[in-house]
């Protein structure tokens, strides 16, 4: 356990390392929450809620679920491709550690700093320009908290299974672009799932997309009562135990795929 502990200083150093990035970040990060905050104020007109949603619910969501990705989003599968393409995960793989496992612990080394450097700095200062409303419940907090390392878990998995699927495309980089448009438009980032037609929702359910961004977003609004969050919670646990199912069968015909090509 030790060495994946290091894994995730080494990334967060990696991080440190490069401070420019995330003072950008939040600037960007910034202009897109005020781009949403005016289109959906616009569109709320003089409506006081849509969908069971007030404009300041609305505002809190949007800030929520865009500094949330700060956290959950990575790029293991690009690192995943661009090692298998060079040849450099037949070393990985002799290593002393499990190979996806470390690219975990690399994706969760970036995903808290960019939480304490990030998501939260950012928060505070969009929170001066745009109505947000912050939760004074602890069990919020509590609940949010899980909903959001448990989304983490959920898009990580995601990202494991498209760069696994480099050993057998080869070049899968349309692929993780058209990952990305599916994330962020199904998990709820760009749309709450409630906005959704009712048949498009009942799709969902059945898909993980949701327990990236929707979920955690819905929690920290207050948009679930407890039993309606107890509920999402549960539900993202159940996918991250399901996703490790395809995973392990994708890993185990992969490390064959490169045994073959490796003569």
């Amino acid at each position: 356990m030790d060495k994946y502990i290091e894994m995730i200083r080494i990334r967060f150093l990696m991080m440190l390392a490069y401070r420019t990035n995330y003072y950008t970040g939040i600037l960007i990060y910034s202009i897109n929450i005020g781009a949403y905050y005016f289109l959906w104020s616009a569109i709320y007109g003089g409506k006081e809620t849509i969908e069971g949603m007030s404009v300041v619910q609305m505002s809190t969501y949007v800030a929520v679920a865009w500094m949330a990705r700060a956290f959950y989003f990575n790029n293991i599968d690009r690192e995943m491709a661009m090692e298998i393409k060079e040849g450099k995960v037949a070393v990985e793989l002799i290593r002393p550690y499990n190979y996806l496992g470390m690219k975990t612990m690399q994706g969760l080394g970036e995903g808290i700093f960019r939480l304490f450097f990030f998501s939260v700095p950012g928060m505070v200062i969009v929170s001066f320009i745009f109505p947000i409303q912050f939760s004074v419940d602890l069990t919020t907090w509590l609940f949010f908290a899980v909903s959001i390392i448990l989304s983490f878990f959920i898009n990580t998995q995601i990202n494991l299974i498209t760069g696994i699927t480099t050993f057998f495309l080869y070049n899968n980089t349309g692929l993780i672009r058209a990952k990305r448009v599916v994330i962020d438009l199904f998990s709820g980032l760009l749309l709450p799932i409630s906005f959704f037609p009712i048949w498009a929702q009942g799709l969902l359910k059945f898909l993980p997309f949701q327990g990236i961004s929707y979920v955690p977003s819905m929690i920290f609004t207050n948009g679930f009562s407890n039993s309606e969050a107890i509920e999402a919670i549960i539900l993202q646990g159940v996918w991250v135990v399901i996703l490790i199912i395809p995973i392990r069968i994708l890993w185990v015909i992969a490390k064959k795929q490169l045994i073959i090509q490796g003569g």
